[in-house]
């Protein structure tokens, strides 16, 4: 496709049609959650006509007066003949198709960059004195080596402790076959993805490797939606009267593989099993991986085969602590795997950047049981029994609790951010019970903003969109000819929410949306975390006075029409210096 030649603003100009379009392609964008802007504010000129972007028949009618008039003509001179009104429905369609072709390079130009910080509340880094992180897939991001090695130890504890099938040897981790964020029903073994609405995104139910079918799936659940005493509780587990565990850590990954997997095998060999069971037995094989500290010793043994040295965790740590900020570490891993992970990320002087280190915190329990109180441990693992009167630099503690913690330090607030990539157990009661700004790092971000950025989902999530006005706006015509055209564009539509899914994982689409929904873990990320990010080396583009704003996302009833603010560096917006990093 060749690309537009003219000025784009020149185009609008001489190009009405174009002019009402481009504003329905940017309400498109505001729609996906995208922060690429297409509109700058030059382009809103006095004269621009008024049209309503929920109207997309006016891309090519005109304005909504003109619209109804040019219906009216239409409807008498098609009255008696179905045929006049196919062909005037079909116009508009290839119309519409061709106006949004013509803008697809333009659109691609405007791409998102991987590297922003995302804002969902006004923040300053001006204000914020305290940096708190938490460690794994915070400070180390690892590479899927260890989810293939977390996956293969508990499938071995499986067979070899609960007295599962030696067959299910057969069965290896599958990269890129489930995504964070996931339902899990445990008493009938479905695994799924559910929008903020609560309602199940149909083509996203998994029973073992396979799908289950939508008719199937409507008449387990009486329909699509699944009631809130159903849902998890506030930390994504399943609890007493609840039916779901919802998997919000980057190490669930493994456990969803297991479960998917021996489901598949019971069922393949028609094996009649308590699901229930299942479920628990994955869990605690999962469980044993990490408490028993075979995870650890398997890392701590190969780590440049399991931790990724490549997100510039240095360089943050170094920035901040050259700018006189305070720094804390509060994980639940043991401290000799902290320890042996930071001296080959940072350097053996690691701990000299930080004020205070906790490990073995047990989040989220650390956030809200005041009974446990910090102990001293040395460097070899001995545990002082003395009183913790305050909280030394240089020092390692382990247990504890927040409380315990603010009264310690006195960082309470806004002044403090703190870091994590677990939208509950590290980031919910910070933001909901003490008023700390929080920062979300989420590693899938990068790789689904590249996905949006290609010509093939930038065309295909407009064309939807288009496609998705023209339906709403022409089904008001009853008649059979323009009816049969309707049902047409609504396979269509149908067949493209199909792609926009697969577009971004085959089984369970993308992370954030449930086609043009949020997902239940975008609307938590929302509530919960005041920025977000691929990982923290995004803050190496921004200096410690710059102020993250939202965007002003028009609400439904809201008119589009204004020139919205966009996230730093989301548009090819010079940051502070220019840089790559390793995934770029």
């Amino acid at each position: 496709m060749k690309p537009v030649s003219k000025s784009f603003s020149s185009l609008l100009k001489n190009n009405d049609y174009l002019q009402k379009f481009f504003i329905f392609c940017n309400a498109f964008h505001n729609h996906q959650g995208s922060r690429g802007q297409l509109m700058k504010a030059r382009l809103w000129e006095r004269n621009m006509s008024v049209v309503s972007c929920s109207r997309v028949a006016g891309i090519v009618l005109g304005p909504q007066t003109g619209h109804k008039n040019y219906a009216k003509q239409a409807m008498c001179t098609s009255s008696s003949n179905g045929q006049d009104m196919t062909n005037w429905l079909w116009s508009i369609y290839n119309e519409t198709k061709k106006q949004t072709e013509a803008l697809i390079p333009m659109i691609t130009k405007n791409s998102v960059n991987p590297n922003t910080i995302f804002a969902n509340n006004e923040m300053s880094l001006d204000d914020i004195e305290i940096y708190g992180f938490d460690y794994d897939y915070t400070l180390a991001f690892y590479s899927r080596h260890l989810h293939t090695l977390i996956f293969d130890i508990a499938r071995d504890i499986l067979i070899q402790e609960h007295r599962y099938p030696e067959g299910l040897r057969e069965y290896g981790y599958i990269p890129d076959f489930v995504i964070r964020g996931l339902h899990y029903d445990v008493q009938k073994a479905l695994l799924m993805k559910i929008d903020a609405f609560h309602y199940i995104q149909l083509g996203t139910v998994y029973r073992g490797l396979h799908p289950v079918s939508d008719k199937e799936v409507i008449a387990m659940y009486d329909g699509s939606h699944v009631p809130l005493e159903n849902m998890s509780d506030f930390y994504g587990k399943s609890s007493h009267g609840h039916t779901m565990k919802q998997y919000m850590d980057i190490f669930s990954l493994p456990e969803m593989n297991l479960l998917c997997c021996v489901n598949d095998y019971f069922m393949k060999h028609n094996i009649d099993y308590e699901p229930v069971h299942l479920y628990k037995d994955v869990k605690a094989a999962i469980g044993d991986v990490h408490v028993k500290g075979i995870l650890y010793r398997a890392v701590e043994a190969d780590i440049e085969n399991y931790i990724s040295y490549g997100e510039q965790t240095h360089a943050v740590l170094k920035k901040l602590y050259e700018n006189g900020k305070k720094m804390f570490l509060i994980t639940n891993s043991p401290f000799d795997f902290v320890d042996r992970g930071m001296n080959y990320i940072v350097g053996k002087d690691w701990r000299e950047l930080f004020d205070i280190v906790i490990v073995q915190a047990d989040k989220p329990s650390f956030f809200n049981d005041r009974r446990r109180p910090f102990r001293r441990v040395t460097d070899k693992g001995v545990l002082h029994w003395d009183r913790i009167h305050k909280l030394e630099k240089g020092k390692i503690y382990k247990q504890g609790n927040l409380y315990e913690f603010l009264r310690l330090t006195g960082w309470r607030g806004s002044k403090v951010l703190y870091f994590g990539d677990h939208i509950y157990s590290d980031l919910a009661d910070l933001t909901l019970k003490h008023g700390w700004r929080t920062g979300a790092i989420i590693p899938e971000l990068r790789k689904e903003i590249k996905i949006m950025n290609t010509e093939e989902c930038v065309h295909l999530m407009t064309w939807l969109q288009g496609l998705t006005g023209l339906i709403e706006h022409m089904q008001v015509y009853r008649d059979p000819a323009s009816q049969a055209v309707v049902q047409e564009w609504i396979k269509e539509r149908e067949a493209m929410r199909s792609q926009t899914k697969d577009i971004f994982n085959p089984q369970f689409g993308s992370l954030f949306r449930t086609y043009h929904n949020p997902t239940y873990f975008s609307r938590r990320l929302s509530r919960f975390a005041d920025i977000y990010m691929a990982s923290l080396s995004c803050l190496l583009n921004y200096d410690f006075q710059h102020t993250f704003f939202p965007r002003r996302t028009p609400l439904q009833h809201e008119s589009p029409f204004w020139p919205e603010q966009t996230s730093a560096g989301a548009m090819k917006m010079p940051f502070i210096t220019h840089r790559t990093t390793a995934e770029d």
